[in-house]
């Protein structure tokens, strides 16, 4: 059951902090099922309520998951060993698609932006009490979200947006609660979810988002949260369509105590309409961060809710980090202000990208997905083999393990930094190390 591994302690923390060292330092890998509690508590000499402590303070924190009689066991990914480990490291001479990073030179210069933030710092210094929202920010960030249909609500800052959803989730969920996720998804979140001790309800994507079926299932089963990406989707590139966003709406009517969080990172890269779901629940939350368009070490996400949502999340972050720097808020608005990103071109570019690729693969009879953003999925029905064989031609590429917990096997594609001549010979080694028989869905 745990191999040579001796679970120790005697108080609830202790014995929990003994599975968790275990669990980070390989010793108890995933999927290992733990003694009943019972049968521990004997072993260990404690009180079985001590040991169900134990367990609960494990399920809380993302570590293990109990399936009634079926026991517990250890996470599949449980959030001490993140899915990061789920890569390929790039040796020397292999070129390197799997990463999920814009093209640096797509992305403009910080350098006159926080010049400017600078000047206009030192002639305005930011004190404590100051408004954490940076006036002129919230102004253009309104007005874009006004003009993309998103409804009207109060603003807030948060470093990124899984910074944002994290706070989202936690101001109004609880651990055990249950959240529906894209399945194939982010997989930053997958590994989030679990962590805040909520349970995860895998939903199915095809290329216009969510699957109504199956967020309806989600729902009515319990899940109390619904995560959303509208443009982008990482890993398939799927967008939310306007027929796709009328059946979700149609659905979260039916369960309108439903927190819905919608993440719009796409937003500066991508052409194609936003047709957002917000306001249909009473809880939700949209978020649209600066990363993909301007760099990711910006670390800014602007966010819009209902009223509670945001005041809930603005008054936890002041116990926390206080606000987002409001230097780096001012240099997000001269960004934004100055001219030197064109978001049309960039999203020009990437779906230049893209397409070439599907287009070369296509050709091959290999199935491929990405309406939009910088990545392309595949579906294969060896997902280790793909991997191994693509790296032997020179190509490393992002496993699909990173990205899902129900859905087939995939492999990701990062098409930001491809270039022309690259699309035809990356394109046949993937047929050859996919070696596809009948077309596969993904969903």
């Amino acid at each position: 059951m745990l191999g040579g591994y001796r679970i120790e302690g005697r108080r609830a923390a202790e014995i929990a902090a003994s599975v968790e060292r275990a669990v980070g330092a390989g010793e108890l890998e995933p999927g290992g099922l733990l003694p009943p509690m019972r049968e521990l508590a004997v072993r260990l000499a404690v009180n079985p309520n001590t040991v169900a402590a134990a367990y609960r303070i494990l399920r809380e924190r993302g570590v293990i998951e109990t399936a009634g009689r079926r026991g517990s066991r250890v996470r599949p990914r449980p959030a001490t060993t993140g899915r990061e480990y789920v890569r390929v490291d790039v040796p020397e001479g292999v070129r390197d698609v799997a990463s999920g990073n814009p093209d640096p030179a797509l992305l403009p210069s910080l350098a006159k932006a926080f010049a400017a933030a600078a000047e206009h710092s030192d002639r305005e210094p930011v004190l404590y009490g100051d408004d954490p929202v940076e006036p002129e920010l919230a102004r253009i960030a309104r007005a874009a979200l006004d003009a993309d249909g998103v409804p009207d609500g109060p603003l807030a800052v948060a470093s990124g947006s899984l910074d944002a959803i994290e706070r989202v989730l936690a101001a109004h969920l609880k651990p055990g609660d249950t959240v529906a996720v894209e399945d194939p998804g982010w997989g930053s979140l997958l590994d989030l979810v679990p962590a805040l001790g909520l349970r995860i309800a895998p939903v199915g994507v095809d290329d216009e988002g969510p699957l109504p079926d199956e967020v309806r299932r989600a729902l009515t089963a319990g899940a109390r949260a619904l995560i959303v990406t509208d443009r982008a989707q990482n890993p398939t590139g799927a967008v939310v369509s306007g027929t796709r966003a009328r059946a979700l709406r149609s659905v979260l009517r039916e369960h309108p105590e439903t927190l819905l969080i919608e993440d719009d990172h796409g937003h500066g890269i991508v052409d194609l309409p936003l047709c957002p779901l917000a306001g249909v629940t009473h809880s939700w939350a949209f978020v649209r961060s600066v990363a993909k368009a301007y760099g990711p070490d910006l670390r800014l996400a602007v966010l819009t809710g209902d009223p509670v949502t945001v005041d809930r999340l603005r008054g936890r972050q002041r116990l926390g980090p206080g606000w987002v720097s409001r230097l780096t808020q001012r240099a997000v608005v001269r960004l934004w202000s100055d001219g030197t990103l064109d978001p049309a071109k960039v999203a020009a570019t990437y779906g230049a990208r893209r397409d070439l690729l599907l287009r070369a693969l296509a050709g091959h009879a290999v199935e491929g997905h990405g309406r939009s953003g910088m990545n392309v999925w595949i579906p294969v029905p060896d997902e280790t083999g793909a991997v191994a064989r693509l790296l032997h031609s020179g190509w490393a590429v992002a496993p699909g393990a990173r990205f899902r917990t129900s859905a087939p096997p995939g492999i990701r594609i990062t098409v930001s930094t491809l270039i022309e001549e690259e699309v035809a010979p990356l394109a046949e080694a993937v047929a050859r190390a996919v070696n596809p028989g009948p077309t596969r869905s993904y969903v």
